[in-house]
């Protein structure tokens, strides 16, 4: 069973996907945002490509677990989203995701505009992988 993770931001949003088994997440890309009509479009169409079963939205939490504008604003785009796909959509936590996505990008030495390039993409696998780990493991980690 694939799931697809995306990562959404104003600009970019960074799309994942899992293996066949639902183990292991990869990377698919940094998706540069035009209007988001066409974005949504676009996400859907990869979603069936893959044959995914579930996608799964990273929900941007202030620090302190409260909900911010920008919790409602990708709310939004999911209820937009659900008018193009009956693929059930989950919402994942991802506090602190993009921060570890930085901080490993930094480690390994990439320039600032590599970074700039992947850093959604890394964000995006980092949300997946805790939601299968999650799936997988539930209350043993």
């Amino acid at each position: 069973m694939r799931i697809l993770a995306l990562d959404i931001g104003s600009k970019r949003i960074g799309i994942a996907v899992s293996d066949e088994l639902g183990l292991t997440a990869q990377g698919l890309e940094s998706y540069k945002c035009s209007n988001l009509g066409s974005d949504l479009e676009y996400i859907v169409s990869l979603a069936n490509r893959y044959d995914v079963q579930e996608i799964v939205v990273g929900m941007p939490y202030n620090m302190n677990g409260s909900e911010g504008h920008q919790v409602q604003w990708v709310r939004d785009i999911v209820s937009r989203m659900h008018e193009l796909t009956d693929i059930p959509i989950k919402e994942w936590d991802e506090r602190l995701s993009t921060v570890a996505a930085e901080r490993t990008l930094l480690e390994a030495n990439m320039s600032r505009g590599k970074r700039r390039k992947v850093v959604d993409k890394l964000a995006a696998v980092i949300i997946l992988q805790g939601y299968l780990d999650m799936k997988h493991f539930g209350n043993q980690m």
